[in-house]
């Protein structure tokens, strides 16, 4: 049995709670840092046929700056959230941010994400996904 390295650590129990079937089913990636080069990762990332990808992460220099580049490259239109993750420093996350960018990433927060999807608040789509930018 090889060794795992589990640098970042478990995921916060809180996604297991609210999502216990997709926590179930989600790809682990024991060390690997681009997710891109997990074979699981880039197939599954391949699979649901977008163009379009919107990424979050635990750390934003190492767990998105890697993937979010190689997607740039192989041509997607990446959205990165950048209040959905964080960095050891606030200089580490500013830096990721504007190489991520730089390559060609659109730099947006949750809300912009979400209302994107919603289109109209008054939807049964947009009633739904409202209540994740609620904050009060």
């Amino acid at each position: 049995m090889e060794d795992q390295i589990n640098f970042t650590g478990p995921l916060i129990p809180e996604l297991e709670q609210i999502l216990p079937e997709a926590f179930a089913a989600r790809i682990r990636r024991p060390g690997i840092v681009n997710a891109m080069h997990h074979e699981g990762f880039n197939k599954a990332v391949k699979a649901i046929g977008r163009e379009k990808l919107f990424v979050a992460g635990i750390t934003t220099e190492i767990c998105v700056t890697s993937p979010v580049l190689q997607m740039l490259e192989e041509g997607y239109e990446v959205q990165v959230s950048a209040d959905a993750s964080a960095s050891f420093s606030q200089v580490g996350n500013d830096l990721a941010l504007q190489r991520m960018h730089k390559a060609g990433a659109a730099i947006v927060t949750v809300p912009q994400i979400v209302s994107e999807l919603a289109l109209d608040w008054t939807s049964a789509n947009g009633k739904k996904l409202v209540s994740i930018i609620e904050y009060s």
